[in-house]
């Protein structure tokens, strides 16, 4: 392979960014998908925090009592059990947050979508030897030391906000529990906020990191944009054997129509239009095959095989191909431009030199390659 295909210094093109979409390679950041779940996590607490915390209350308070009926009928679950339903609204609803956050992480970022493709058991994900590429791999240290990054910094904000504080928790306790309560509350929602706003940072600082990794992977050498063209656009060579085949396709259904034509006019290389006058049975001219494109090139090999003239007449050709069908007979304001094409072929009033005389085609049946009438 040459050095050109070896250098990956093109952008990926639309194609190369569907597939790796399909197959999973998309935007990703793990710490942005983090701050964001922690931010509204602290949202949930800064707003429902006291509905947590009553039904917590109300969970040991149900756990300390013990009356006469729990002596009776002893089933020291049930006021957990009853406590616990209070309970449940407050998690749920700070569960279905996270899940809200989660998804939009994603969303941001521009990856959200579903490929179940990836649910497919893959070889890599339990091979052990792959398993350690990517922990010791290069890739494996970045996500380590972003981790340590990660637990110093929150270590850092946390020890400082909690040393400020602590003596004047502490004094408080001494005099007043539920105030001391009240503002231990107030420091740990501060805290929780600051090491968002930390996480927040750190994501700020990964996702540029990932957009240029993304980009590095799926970069394409020029030789890889060459392939991706002749894939998508095919080969000169696919195309000449296509091409092949559909003129045999064609030639085949058309062979009898040919092979009774007299003549056959040509754009020269769009159209082909294949006449047949048979005197003893045609009282006007009868097309017996038309088409364009591979259709009108089947037709002229067809004719030259079998030694029928073809004769380039442009405005003629595209005439009788928009105005007639098939098996019918041309219009009659065409008769007498083609008779005078067929006058020639039959060898009757020839002009000097064999050369093919000179038609006038109608003003109404002057077409453009499109079909649409020019005069």
């Amino acid at each position: 392979m040459s050095e050109e295909a070896e250098d990956r210094t093109e952008a990926p093109t639309a194609k190369r960014k569907r597939d790796a979409a399909k197959e999973g390679n998309v935007l990703r950041s793990k710490d942005f998908g983090t701050a964001l779940v922690t931010l509204a996590g602290c949202g949930w607490l800064a707003m429902f925090g006291s509905s947590l915390m009553g039904a917590c209350k109300a969970i040991m308070a149900a756990s300390f009592s013990f009356g006469r009926g729990d002596v009776e009928d002893f089933e020291p679950f049930r006021p957990l059990y009853e406590a616990g339903w209070k309970l449940a609204p407050a998690m749920l609803s700070l569960f279905a947050v996270a899940i809200v956050a989660a998804l939009a992480s994603q969303g941001a970022l521009g990856s959200f979508q579903f490929n179940a493709s990836l649910l497919a058991p893959k070889a890599s994900r339990i091979n052990p030897a792959s398993g350690l590429k990517r922990v010791f791999g290069m890739q494996g240290w970045v996500e380590l030391g972003k981790s340590l990054a990660k637990v110093i910094l929150l270590a850092a904000i946390g020890w400082y906000l909690l040393r400020g504080v602590s003596h004047t928790v502490i004094g408080m306790a001494a005099a007043d529990i539920g105030g001391a309560v009240g503002a231990l509350g107030g420091t740990f929602t501060t805290v929780l906020f600051t090491m968002a706003g930390g996480l927040v940072l750190l994501a700020g600082l990964d996702v540029p990191i990932q957009i240029f990794q993304l980009f590095k992977k799926l970069s394409m050498s020029k030789q890889e944009i060459r392939d991706e063209h002749k894939e998508s656009e095919g080969s000169p060579e696919n195309k000449a054997h296509i091409r092949q085949k559909q003129r045999e396709i064609v030639g085949r259904k058309m062979r009898p129509a040919v092979e009774s034509a007299h003549v056959v006019l040509t754009n020269p290389t769009h159209f082909s239009v294949a006449l047949r006058y048979d005197r003893g049975a045609d009282q006007v001219p009868v097309v017996v095959a038309k088409g364009r494109g591979a259709t009108a090139l089947a037709i002229r090999e067809l004719a030259r095989e079998m030694a029928v003239p073809v004769l380039e007449y442009p405005q003629l050709a595209r005439a009788v191909y928009y105005t007639s069908r098939e098996n019918q007979e041309i219009r009659d304001d065409l008769y007498q431009a083609v008779a005078a094409v067929l006058a020639f072929v039959f060898g009757v009033n020839q002009a000097a030199g064999g050369r093919a005389p000179q038609v006038v085609v109608p003003d109404t049946a002057r077409f453009d390659e499109n079909g649409v009438l020019q005069g």
